[in-house]
């Protein structure tokens, strides 16, 4: 196991959920996951932290969540915390150089991240007041 990526910790937790990554671009994907009965399965992994359209996932049990931008004090960050869905946001790669900032990054910053967690196995850990890491499974 390896910490992939790291990003600001929405909430302190103990809980440490497991499941595959699953990228959520839209509200039809949201509704399609739902459907599908394997929310419980998945960490979802979403563009920005005001993903409002996730808010159906979470009041459903969604196990974890990781961002690609935003931060703790967003709409999203503060649903996870509501719910006691642990959540990861503006999450970086650690082997990339490449960072979110905003109004400056261009879509290959979220592709390389999409690419990287979408279809893996990974753990979440929000123990940390400040940062939350992404593991991966072997």
């Amino acid at each position: 196991m390896s910490v992939v990526a790291e990003g600001y910790n929405a909430f302190e937790t103990t809980k440490r959920p497991s499941g595959v990554v699953k990228y959520l671009p839209d509200p039809a994907s949201v509704m399609a996951l739902i459907r599908s009965g394997t929310l419980k399965d998945h960490v979802l992994l979403v563009r920005g932290g005001t993903t409002t359209f996730l808010a159906p996932a979470l009041s459903m049990g969604s196990t974890a969540i990781i961002t690609m931008s935003g931060a703790p004090e967003s709409h999203l960050g503060i649903l996870s915390r509501e719910f006691q869905t642990p959540c990861v946001m503006t999450a970086g790669l650690v082997d990339s150089e490449s960072r979110y900032v905003p109004g400056e990054t261009d879509d290959s910053h979220f592709e390389e991240i999409v690419a990287a967690l979408d279809g893996k196995t990974v753990t979440i850990d929000c123990s940390d007041s400040t940062t939350g890491r992404v593991i991966l499974e072997d």
